[in-house]
């Protein structure tokens, strides 16, 4: 493991530690009951229209797929608590490129979910006032909406915001189950639900199968939930309780409110109001039904009241779960890390929950319910198939890894348990994404767009760097932050040595200067150390002349451990050379100019420590100059930067000489 590796994976254990400290358990039940509560409030209207009598079977059977999905994402997430859920799983169990679609796919549905849930909440807000219903009320009422979970996310989201969600949350499921009772109570007739169904025509078999693509709306807390898997003190029976409490409320709430929804609105002519004018809030149409007409109207202004603040606390969810996205698909090196640059105090990536919030704000403006669920199951159906089979791959890929959490009804083939319930959860997902490819029309152009744009960006950013396609390539977190450690200074960097103490140190500051921080060694861009070893020859002899085999030897020598201790720095090699010469500065600029350096980095040759020689009657001491004739001639001639580099001031033999002069003692 290298360095930078290293630095990493220390720097993240201490960020899911302190997570720990921080957030605690509430936030998963946040995550994961936010979504559920919410999603109620603007999908009924959605999938009624399109299931028509049977939109309770339609909740029923997506509560069973949402037990299903939640056994995989708990395994998965157990697996491998990282950021993320589908994205982290296609990448143990495929590559990167598998891992980017799922990603970028769950990226879209956050994006939608925000869109829909800002929306939705405008429009239980007409309640207390009819305007706020109204076209440019609600748009600007939404885009308010969503500046303020951008906002909220750049300011992070710690445990007391979780708490108090919670509480809004722990109402707002007390609410819906009231609703359940009290309207199975006082509306519900099985006549009125069954007498008009006749399927074939209402509802069409493409009408059912798309309404049970869409009824996945609510999945998406699964993800966000998985994002935070590694950051929450939770044991392995209350992971299991988290996926049996969140089934059960799924099948009950979902089921109870839908078979009170169609006996309530009931379905006429193929048509029914839940559809119509209570589209955009069904649950508002729900209660406004209900006796005595004092209880609706209270229910009315409770379900818009906290309608509209659990839809809002939804969004963040959802803008909670997309940045975490972000910041694995940034250091992983799937979207530019520019995208997951972090806030410098927050510590969010704040510059992709912008991009997310104007985009968000781009698809409220057509105020299209359908449009946009349907373009959320488009995504959605896609990183579950990934999910499901993922986690089944990894039972095959990583099998003796410790697993807190084991999806139940194996079987074994090929010497690996294969996890019954997550197969069957890949085939309906797959064929989920199928009938939304066909029968929804948007969400085939849409969804293919969003994908082709993705998949080219990262293919165009991951060659661009010479970076493999499918191999794992991580950048450290520090890359990450707003502001940005230093680059690689320099390419090639000059090192003269001359057999001293100073030479380790001269190669380590070179190499420092030009080491990458990159973790990935084929993605690396090499940089060259020329270190040179300099024979000053006499003019006694020819500049050609033969040296003794002893110096020869020793230059080797002093090379050779250049080279190693160069050569320990990430991308960097060291070249070795021998130079004679008559005069060592200028050999060193020649040789500079020659090689085209970046820069030369040179050992501070000790000046003369005698002024004229107190023996022939000059003035003791040392010389004022604080460096010698080499490395003047080389600072002022080079064509490039010199960086000097000199022991402490303490250890070196000038300033040795100066305390001496300063005692007493004679300078010979």
């Amino acid at each position: 493991m290298s360095d930078a590796e290293r630095a990493a994976s220390e720097l993240a254990a201490r960020s899911r530690e302190m997570a720990r400290r921080s957030i605690g358990s509430p936030i998963l039940f946040v995550i994961v009951y936010t979504s559920l509560a919410s999603a109620i409030y603007f999908s009924l209207g959605v999938i009624a229209g399109h299931a028509l009598g049977l939109t309770p079977l339609v909740f029923l059977i997506a509560a069973l797929l949402f037990a299903l999905a939640a056994t995989t994402y708990a395994e998965g997430a157990s697996l491998h608590p990282e950021r993320s859920g589908s994205t982290v799983f296609a990448r143990y169990a495929f590559n990167e490129l598998v891992s980017f679609i799922a990603g970028w796919a769950i990226l879209l549905d956050y994006i939608i979910l925000i869109a829909v849930t800002c929306y939705s909440a405008t429009q239980y807000l007409k309640v207390f006032a009819s305007v706020l219903g109204d076209h440019d009320e609600a748009l600007g009422l939404s885009l308010a909406f969503i500046a303020f979970v951008v906002l909220a996310n750049i300011r992070g989201f710690g445990g007391r915001r979780a708490r108090r969600v919670g509480v809004l949350v722990v109402s707002d499921l007390a609410l819906q189950a009231f609703i359940v009772v009290l309207g199975l109570v006082v509306v519900f007739n099985p006549h009125t639900l069954l007498d008009p169904i006749h399927l074939g025509s209402a509802p069409k078999w493409s009408d059912l199968v798309f309404a049970l693509t869409i009824a996945v709306v609510a999945f998406t807390s699964l993800e966000s939930a998985a994002g935070v898997a590694g950051e929450v003190r939770i044991r392995r029976g209350a992971l299991k309780r988290v996926i049996g409490t969140g089934t059960t409320t799924v099948v009950l709430l979902y089921a109870g409110i839908a078979l009170v929804a169609v006996t309530a609105l009931p379905v006429h002519g193929g048509h029914t109001e839940l559809a119509g004018r209570y589209l955009n809030d069904p649950m508002v149409g729900v209660v406004a039904h209900l006796r005595p007409h004092w209880l609706a109207e209270t229910l009315r202004y409770l379900v818009g009241g906290l309608g509209a603040l659990t839809l809002v606390a939804a969004a963040n969810s959802a803008m909670l779960g997309l940045s975490r996205l972000a910041y694995s698909l940034s250091t992983n090196r799937q979207i530019p890390s520019g995208l997951g640059r972090l806030h410098p105090q927050r510590s969010t990536p704040y510059v992709l929950i912008i991009i997310a919030g104007v985009i968000a704000a781009g698809l409220v403006v057509p105020e299209d319910l359908d449009f946009l669920v349907g373009i959320y199951a488009f995504g959605a159906t896609l990183a579950f198939t990934i999910a499901h089979v993922s986690v089944c791959r990894l039972r095959f890929r990583e099998p003796d890894r410790d697993r807190p959490y084991r999806i139940p009804l194996s079987v074994r083939v090929r010497g690996a348990e294969l996890p019954l319930p997550a197969v069957f959860g890949a085939l309906v997902s797959a064929a989920g994404w199928l009938a939304v490819i066909v029968v929804h029309q948007p969400a085939r152009y849409v969804g293919f767009g969003w994908m082709a744009v993705g998949v080219a960006m990262y293919v165009i950013y991951r060659r661009a760097d010479e970076t493999s396609l499918l191999r794992r390539v991580t950048v450290p977190p520090q890359i990450l932050q707003a502001e940005q450690p230093q680059e690689r200074d320099y390419g090639s960097i000059l090192v003269p040595l001359f057999g001293t103490d100073l030479d380790d140190d001269i190669v380590q500051t070179a190499a420092r200067l030009v080491a990458s921080e990159q973790t990935d060694e084929a993605a690396i861009d090499p940089a060259t150390i020329e270190a040179i070893w300099i024979f000053v020859i006499p003019m006694s002899l020819p500049l050609d002349a033969s040296l003794p085999d002893a110096q020869l030897k020793h230059a080797r020598q002093v090379l050779a451990r250049a080279k190693a201790v160069g050569e320990e720095y990430a991308g960097v090699q060291v070249a070795t050379a021998i130079v004679r010469t008559r005069r060592a500065g200028y050999a060193i600029v020649d040789e500079a100019k020659r090689r085209g350096v970046e820069a030369i980095v040179l050992g501070a040759e000790e000046p003369s420590l005698i002024r004229g020689g107190a023996r022939l009657g000059g003035r003791g001491g040392p010389l004022e100059s604080y460096v010698g004739d080499v490395t003047k001639y080389v600072v002022s001639k080079a064509p490039t930067r010199v960086i000097v580099t000199a022991p402490a001031a303490d250890d070196s033999p000038v300033e040795i000489a100066r305390r001496a002069h300063r005692a007493g003692a004679p300078i010979v």
